[in-house]
């Protein structure tokens, strides 16, 4: 049966070669992941409403992904674990680490959940569904990349502006309290900018109304990207040692610990806006001069 289902479900492009050759564990595997998710997903519909997935769901999978991928790096940076990794030398105090984590519930609870609550309309009304049946991987991925695009174009415009001198002092200037980043601190910000920024993140599904498995894959890979970001930590397995133009941990901490004035890396996620518009020169010139030292240190021990 389950050879069946494979050849029917999942092989229908293979060659008859192909078809011959299906292993035993591959269809299992295929089988098994389909029906899990098709049950997951008929428990989620059959026991709580669309209003509940969109928005009680939808915060409680952002507060998961958003704590769980944030907090080891409090704990790298207290025990000192990955030094050679870590991108600034200086470390949080664990007052500074509290503080921030203190604000992020207050801000999450206060801000952040009724802006969920409050765009519930604008998704219903642009079709977001939670129902069956599922969309394919093609759609789901072709929206996440138009996702990413707009969110980069729209994110970038408005973290320039809030860069601008009265922006900065009365807004910005609170998420630019972490002059030495670490995970945490990707959210840590202003309500005002929480509402401005966020609102990168949400036009992409407010106008293609998505289904919901997408939005919830849309949302936990935007908090994995920005706590990556604010990780403080360039690791070998970095995204952006793979991902061509993608920004990451390096990128962003130099925006950090420069003047407001002078900081350019303006970027979301990728930084072809901040090439086109030329302003990451300022890191391109650093990170030239960096390589050239190293290169001259190696030169000399040979």
């Amino acid at each position: 049966m389950l050879n069946e289902f494979f050849l029917k479900n999942a092989g229908s492009k293979c060659t008859k070669k192909e078809k011959a050759g299906v292993k035993p564990w591959l269809v299992t595997l295929q089988y098994f992941k389909l029906v899990s998710i098709h049950h997951f997903s008929m428990y989620l519909i059959s026991n709580f409403s669309d209003f509940q997935l969109t928005c009680l769901g939808g915060f409680v999978l952002h507060e998961s992904v958003f704590f769980l991928s944030g907090l080891p790096f409090i704990l790298f940076e207290r025990a000192g674990w990955f030094g050679k990794y870590k991108i600034q030398k200086k470390n949080n105090s664990p007052e500074a680490q509290e503080k921030c984590i203190t604000r992020l519930l207050m801000y999450h609870l206060c801000v952040n959940l009724p802006i969920l609550l409050g765009s519930y309309p604008v998704f219903k009304f642009m079709g977001t569904r939670s129902s069956l049946p599922l969309p394919s991987w093609k759609v789901i991925s072709t929206q996440i990349i138009f996702y990413f695009i707009l969110e980069d174009f729209v994110f970038y415009w408005g973290h320039r502006i809030l860069h601008t001198k009265w922006l900065y002092k009365h807004v910005h200037s609170v998420h630019h309290e972490y002059a030495t980043p670490f995970g945490l601190t990707s959210e840590y910000a202003h309500p005002a900018e929480i509402l401005f920024l966020g609102f990168a993140t949400i036009i992409g599904p407010a106008i293609t109304g998505p289904h919901l498995i997408t939005l919830y894959l849309w949302v936990s890979l935007r908090v994995l990207e920005t706590v990556e970001a604010h990780s403080g930590y360039h690791f070998p397995w970095s995204p952006s040692n793979f991902l061509p133009l993608y920004g990451g941990a390096d990128f962003h901490d130099y925006h950090h610990r420069l003047l407001y004035t002078k900081s350019g890396n303006y970027s979301s996620t990728f930084v072809y806006m901040d090439w086109i518009f030329g302003t990451d020169k300022g890191y391109r010139k650093l990170k030239s001069l960096k390589e050239n030292e190293r290169f001259e240190a190696v030169g000399k021990e040979m």
